[in-house]
């Protein structure tokens, strides 16, 4: 583990790439040496083929790492946050069917809220929909003459 650890911050730093190009200087400058060889090119081949093999974990491992960091983040936003729901914490742990069934959810929610100013005061479909009939009667009833 603190290998990985170490070899994802050694290959991320600003160090790697001047290193992967002297690498590739010498195995340019050693062309002449070898005559341009079978051998010469399957060293370069064999050799970028191995980091690039490797590099593809080193990188999964790096965004597995990210992306619980941010969700952990995410959660603790939810949990602290005074008077909303905590039904999202957690929720990268859904199946794919449920994720798309709960986004079906939000865009619905989205609708009437579109239309109100403020997005924030909504927690549910119903309280959207209500919300928005109580704002679309106090601006009729704003707009409608008085009575004499």
């Amino acid at each position: 583990m603190r290998f990985s650890n170490w070899a994802t911050a050694a290959t991320g730093s600003s160090a790697a790439f001047p290193v992967a190009i002297v690498m590739i200087m010498v195995w340019l400058v050693t062309g002449p040496v070898f005559h341009y060889s079978d051998t010469w090119q399957l060293i370069i081949n064999t050799e970028t083929t191995i980091v690039t093999f490797l590099m593809v974990f080193l990188i999964r491992k790096s965004q597995n790492k990210d992306s619980k960091a941010v969700q952990l983040k995410l959660n603790e936003l939810l949990a602290s946050h005074e008077g909303k729901g905590n039904r999202t914490v957690n929720i990268e742990d859904l199946t794919e069917a449920e994720l798309d069934h709960l986004y079906k959810f939000y865009i619905r929610l989205s609708d009437p809220a579109e239309k109100d100013a403020d997005l924030t005061k909504t927690h549910s479909i119903d309280a959207a929909e209500e919300n928005q009939k109580t704002k679309s009667s106090r601006r009729g009833a704003a707009i409608k003459p008085a009575k004499q």
